[in-house]
């Protein structure tokens, strides 16, 4: 399917059935599979065939749904992860360990924030956060002997910065390590890193990719750009054998696009269990046909709210990259022509107590702790999703304690704006 238009991707890629085999993508609900010999089974605990022995490890249903993924990317192999959560703690200890060093983004989503800040620095793997408008040579003095993966996010959750993925990726590979690109809020359909010089691409398919709140779940995809073995040194776990597996040492036997998802299959799917469910997997395919239209949705409410906010007295800031005056607008010209999300961030004059006024008044969009969903709704990080940072904290990642996350689903955009001008009266 790689010849084909992203739009087709959604729709045809992962999954062709045979002669008399289902149309749609068959649920696989079985926790374990039937081989005739123990050779035969022994063979697939030792990498040396390709098969399913137990769904924590893999499922046929998630292989055809993370496949459609990788397509849809411009990947080399991919994974499906219970989460987003999952996804990107995956993507970075699957390279990293105790003694190393991550650079990241300051503006990153609340709870990948404090995975990489909080319990990953527990495991020994120490951060260093820089502004995603830092300059190449301040983005250079972050990295240290031991930094191993550079992280970020396309349009981040919730400040909605836009990443400089070009100079990001050359930093990273000036220094011989990997970026590592979260791309939850674009989705392909409006942003391919890969393409800017992502090795790595992670998602919380439960947002857009879903688009129903139906699922839980996670995705990495594999750009199967990154030559491991080049710097061996950096990365033992992919380039040296790997003891609790056979002596396998992955960056050799299955070569520089398959080395990093078989390495998070084998050895951290195993261990961790992050599995996402068949049913799940089978629900995502169903949001993952109908993406392409649903974003451009999407987009054009999100264009509309962020114009009529942008223009009210009680409104100190909107944060849209489509709008022309955005800090960020230029850079999503260049990496986002068709429009980023639907997601808009504002501020409103009053902080906190004015922000969860207007929320109380809202009739149709619902306050959830959710985002990137077909219907509406919003939430106040400071007192959510991000309510483990300090105040400084979130000044830092672009996010004050006033500030409303807004959601705009696939309605009507006027009825939209209807309902956030009867609540902004209400202040």
């Amino acid at each position: 399917m790689s010849d084909y238009k992203i739009n087709t991707k959604c729709v045809q890629s992962g999954y062709t059935p045979g002669n008399g085999e289902p149309r749609q993508i068959p649920i696989i609900q079985s926790t374990t599979f039937k081989y005739e010999t123990s050779e035969a089974m022994g063979a697939l605990f030792d990498l040396e065939a390709e098969g399913y022995f137990y769904t924590r490890l893999q499922n046929p249903t998630n292989d055809m749904v993370a496949a459609k993924i990788c397509d849809m990317e411009g990947g080399s192999a991919a994974m499906l992860t219970s989460s987003g959560q999952a996804a990107n703690f995956f993507a970075l200890f699957n390279i990293c360990e105790n003694g190393s060093h991550i650079v990241a983004s300051s503006s990153i989503y609340g709870g990948t924030f404090n995975l990489i800040s909080v319990t990953l620095k527990k495991m020994g793997i120490d951060v260093t956060f820089v502004e995603p408008t830092c300059t190449e040579e301040e983005l250079n003095a972050a990295f240290q002997e031991n930094t191993r993966a550079v992280f970020g996010e396309t349009i981040a959750n919730p400040a909605l910065t836009v990443l400089d993925i070009e100079l990001f990726a050359k930093v990273a590979h000036e220094h011989g390590v990997p970026l590592i690109i979260d791309n939850t809020f674009p989705t392909p359909v409006n942003c391919r890193p890969i393409e800017w010089g992502a090795d790595i691409v992670t998602h919380s398919t439960t947002k857009y990719m879903d688009g129903h709140g139906a699922g839980v779940g996670g995705a990495i995809v594999d750009s199967g750009n990154f030559d491991w073995m080049a710097h061996a040194d950096k990365f033992p776990g992919l380039c040296t054998p790997d003891d609790s597996y056979h002596g396998i040492t992955y960056a050799e036997k299955f070569g520089q696009g398959g080395a990093f998802i078989t390495k998070a299959t084998a050895q951290l799917m195993r261990d961790f269990g992050c599995i996402q469910s068949p049913q799940n997997a089978f629900i995502l395919n169903l949001g993952l046909e109908s993406l392409h239209v649903r974003m451009a949705r999407h987009v054009e409410n999100g264009q509309a709210v962020a114009e009529f906010l942008d223009a009210q007295d009680k409104v100190s800031k909107v944060n849209y990259s489509g709008l022309p005056g955005d800090r960020y607008y230029e850079l999503a010209q260049k990496y986002l022509p068709n429009g980023g999300c639907g997601v808009v961030s504002f501020e409103l004059k009053g902080g906190r107590d004015a922000a969860l006024k207007f929320m109380g008044a809202l009739k149709m969009i619902a306050i959830e702790t959710h985002v990137a969903d077909a219907r509406s709704c919003c939430l106040n990080p400071a007192t959510s999703t991000h309510r483990q940072m300090t105040d400084e904290q979130l000044e830092a990642a672009g996010i004050p304690a006033g500030l409303v996350r807004l959601s705009c689903g696939i309605e009507d955009k006027e009825d939209l704006i209807a309902d956030l001008t009867q609540a902004l009266a209400a202040i």
